[in-house]
């Protein structure tokens, strides 16, 4: 028997109450993604006050322009997130139940789309207000991370997107079916599970907001308009990429001669391998980030 940690009991709600006969609650990825955006505001407007780290003193825009930019981020995060979810995950049962798609409080938000969404949303922004878009996806870029931690930390918090079997001395025994249901192969009376969330809080939030901050004020990256963008999408592509591969695959890709959810695979049988979806959405976010890094440089030798 694995020494294993069972999972605190924490309410998914916050604070629950009663207003005209409904039941409204506040949940802790709700507060995550509140707590989130907020981070990013403070940390972009730190960015663009700092003359010193900008080529020529000069910043990509103005901190007026921050907390408009900020809107135009939640509703791309927001519509980006389901619709990513709703196209990259289960199509077919969002075709045969529509509705269902603007359910956001009942889960399935997807880190692709919203990073897609954010992208248009960015553009568009730009677009408007005239404004470079490679200086401002920088300062997109480095205020997001604090954000992904925090909604990986929510998914913990809700016993959601946990890992794989393991009996490593922190294996996590979450609860529900998944505490049960582990393959035949497991030799153990509990399920425990790789706490795979925390991995992704440590390694999309905390340590790469730590390498942008010090790109940004150390090493003057951000005099270089593009290229933190890139080292984002390199770091949050890798991070996710090399988690997969203890993650717990979504339900929708397990079938009986699919065990792990590979959407990618090679070979066949109990050889075959392959690669997730989330791996599979990984590698264009990498291939991205090398060409933005690349572009960026060569366009600062040229300016």
């Amino acid at each position: 028997m694995p020494l294993v940690i069972h999972f605190p009991e924490i309410d998914p709600a916050i604070v629950s109450f009663e207003l005209f006969g409904l039941t409204l609650a506040i949940r802790w990825y709700a507060l995550a993604y509140v707590v989130g955006f907020g981070l990013a505001w403070l940390w972009a407007m730190y960015l663009v006050r700092n003359s010193r780290i900008w080529r020529a003193g000069q910043p990509p825009l103005m901190p007026s322009h921050v907390e408009k930019l900020m809107t135009w981020l939640i509703l791309g995060t927001i519509l980006g997130g389901r619709l990513g979810f709703v196209l990259f995950y289960n199509p077919a049962h969002y075709l045969r139940n529509p509705l269902q798609v603007v359910q956001i409080w009942e889960g399935g938000m997807s880190f692709h789309g919203g990073a897609i969404g954010v992208g248009i949303a960015g553009l568009l922004f730009c677009w408007r207000h005239r404004l470079p878009v490679a200086g401002v996806a920088d300062i997109v870029a480095c205020s997001v991370p604090p954000g992904l931690g925090l909604g990986r930390v929510a998914n913990f918090v809700n016993a959601e997107l946990w890992g794989r079997p393991t009996d490593v001395s922190w294996a996590v025994v979450f609860p529900g079916r998944q505490a049960s249901e582990c393959p035949p192969w497991w030799a153990h009376d509990v399920c425990s599970r790789h706490p795979s969330q925390l991995y992704e809080a440590l390694l999309e939030g905390a340590i790469l907001f730590a390498v942008l901050a010090v790109l940004a004020l150390r090493f003057s990256w951000l005099k270089r308009p593009g290229q933190l963008t890139g080292v984002f999408l390199i770091g949050y592509g890798l991070a996710r990429f090399f988690v997969e591969f203890v993650r717990a695959s979504d339900i929708q890709f397990m079938t009986p001669g699919n065990p792990f959810g590979h959407v990618l695979r090679f070979g066949a049988g109990s050889d075959a391998a392959g690669l997730t979806m989330g791996q599979t959405l990984s590698l264009p976010m990498i291939a991205a980030g090398l060409a933005v890094i690349v572009l960026a440089r060569r366009a600062s030798r040229n300016a």
